[in-house]
């Protein structure tokens, strides 16, 4: 493969041919997409500075693309699997993954040509990691954030060029996470750039505050007059499924277990919650919440209750050093991430920040929409968020992902994770937590946590459902909201948001309960393979090495 250069890192030769794929993928990859790269540590490609750059949506770059995973493809065709050990193999199956969904969204969904957000979350990542992860000095960070402001007009022309319509609800989010680069631009980063830095910034601001401005006029003017249909509709997202999910079901096997499993959880939560209701035992729950202003000090605090749980049972193997924080929740990734999320510390610096983004209630919101909002996210819906995104979630989860060697396969493995292998862990760990005890301190406390757990399965159930029926099958906007109110016990701001999230993506939520199944399986199969030297931190830390491959993968590497 060409030299590349890294900061503070340097890549190993590779040994076989198929070595010198898997880094000609995951580079070359990176290389396409700059922002992807600072977020994953590369900064400097064949000498090309990647952090003063930004994703080319060109028809010269895009073409560019199609020409780089078209070769790759074929080098993949050309390999001889039985020349491979069962880690390349699983390498393998992530990397035909990831060049087949990169290859359909290019030739045949075309998100670029009808997703307005695709843009406007670039342009804020492009200028939001380099001023959260302190990967350089100061100056030197905020020098190539100037760098990426230069370019935002052309990117932003870029995507007048490309876009030819977009669905309504695209159109809308875009414009309001655009507020939030203006923002971020305007004041955040203005108010923390170095005095030496301050006119090179200035120059760079002025243009491209304009040009995000424009582009949300053109939306609002323009695009919003060419709207078209969110759904993938049946082919292509059992294209997408395939690919995204690698567990072997069709969406139609998926869609009837979820739809036997909500009907079994919802009869484990009758008998838990009797002599009540189960709403009843919900609404109980719901009414210990925080208020607008204790919410981010709330998950502080869960955060440290569920990390001394799981060094008292010694759940899984810890890392000695600790690196995560806890913030608010960018304003331009808020239409997706609309309640928390995580982010991971570079694979190649994963010595730098990691970020548990929990999304503030804004308080002019209408009293009746503050409420909803907090009785869904209450005292125990925060415990269940906690241990999903931090502790001994995705965290914990991608500690692991970030010592895996060598450093292609981490860098391959983190860069193109299988979702159901992240998501399913952070779910599953839900369950474990509760399982082993979590909060069982008091019989009321421990029901609340397991009555909380349950309602989060029906979520996962009713996420894998909404997405095959809404994308597939004709689903109204109103049958979901009414199976996630009164069939799964979501608040109305919940599902309202989460219908959102269901139109802004596609093949996303069914990971949570695909992959949940496939930890459980995974676990009684390793369980039963070990006999009597089975134990729950031994499971959990030789999964956890091998770090993002699918599922069947995972089991067969276990074994």
């Amino acid at each position: 493969m060409v030299a590349i250069a890294l900061a503070g890192c340097a890549s190993k030769p590779p040994t076989n041919g198929f070595d010198k794929l898997s880094q000609d993928l995951i580079y070359g990859s990176l290389a396409l997409s700059p922002v992807s790269a600072t977020a994953a540590g590369l900064h400097t490609y064949n000498g090309v500075p990647l952090d003063e750059l930004l994703d080319d949506y060109s028809p010269q770059g895009l073409d560019e693309e199609r020409r780089f995973y078209d070769g790759v493809q074929m080098r993949m065709a050309a390999l001889n699997p039985a020349s491979l050990d069962k880690e390349q193999k699983a390498d393998l199956e992530i990397m035909k993954d990831a060049a087949g969904l990169a290859q359909l969204d290019l030739n045949t969904i075309q998100s670029f040509k009808h997703n307005p957000t695709i843009y406007v979350e670039l342009a804020g990542n492009a200028l939001f990691n380099p001023y959260m992860l302190n990967y350089a000095p100061k100056e030197k960070r905020f020098r190539q954030i100037a760098k990426r402001l230069e370019k935002m007009p052309a990117l932003f022309g870029q995507a007048r060029e490309e876009l030819v319509d977009a669905p309504e609800i695209w159109n809308k989010v875009a414009q309001e996470e655009n507020e939030g680069n203006i923002e971020l631009i305007d004041k955040t980063l203005r108010a923390e750039v170095p005095d030496s830095v301050k006119a090179e910034y200035d120059r760079a601001a002025g243009p491209a505050l304009d040009s995000i401005r424009d582009f949300n006029k053109y939306l609002k003017d323009t695009l919003s007059k060419k709207t078209s249909d969110w759904r993938l509709g049946k082919d292509n997202y059992a294209r997408k499924f395939a690919l995204v999910l690698h567990t072997g079901k069709a969406p139609e096997q998926l869609l009837a277990e979820a739809e036997a499993d909500l009907k079994s959880t919802r009869e484990e939560m009758a008998k838990l919650a009797a002599p009540k209701t189960i709403k009843q035992a919900l609404d109980d729950i719901a009414k210990q919440h925080a208020t607008p202003a204790t919410f981010m000090n709330e998950a502080r605090k869960t955060l440290g209750q569920a990390t001394a749980f799981v060094k008292e049972k010694g759940l899984v193997t810890l890392s000695d050093n600790s690196n995560l924080q806890v913030i608010e929740t960018p304003k331009f990734m808020r239409g997706i991430y609309s309640v928390a999320g995580f982010d991971p510390a570079p694979a190649l610096e994963p010595q730098l920040g990691a970020f548990y983004w929990v999304t503030p209630i804004p308080t002019d919101w209408p009293k009746e929409q503050i409420d909803s909002k907090l009785r869904e996210y209450n005292t125990y819906a925060m415990q269940e968020i906690t241990i999903h995104e931090a502790m001994p979630g995705h965290y914990v989860q991608f500690q692991y992902a970030n010592q895996v060697q060598p450093l292609t396969r981490r860098l391959l493995r983190a860069v193109f994770s299988n979702t159901p292998y992240v998501e399913g862990w952070a779910f599953y760990t839900q369950q474990m937590m509760s399982d082993e005890g979590y909060l069982n301190n008091s019989p009321e406390s421990g029901k609340a946590l397991r009555l909380s757990f349950l309602k989060q399965a029906l979520r996962a159930l009713a996420n894998a459902i909404i997405d095959i029926r809404l994308q597939t099958m004709g689903m109204t906007d109103q049958q979901a909201l009414d199976l996630m109110i009164n069939d799964t016990f979501q608040e109305k701001e919940e599902a309202t948001a989460k219908l959102q999230r269901a139109q802004l993506s596609s093949c996303q939520l069914p990971t949570y309960y695909a992959g949940w199944k496939g930890w459980l399986e995974a676990r009684e199969q390793y369980k039963q393979r070990q006999g009597s030297a089975y134990t729950l931190r031994g499971f959990h830390d030789a999964a956890l090495k091998e770090s993002g491959v699918p599922l069947p993968v995972l089991e067969q590497l276990l074994q």
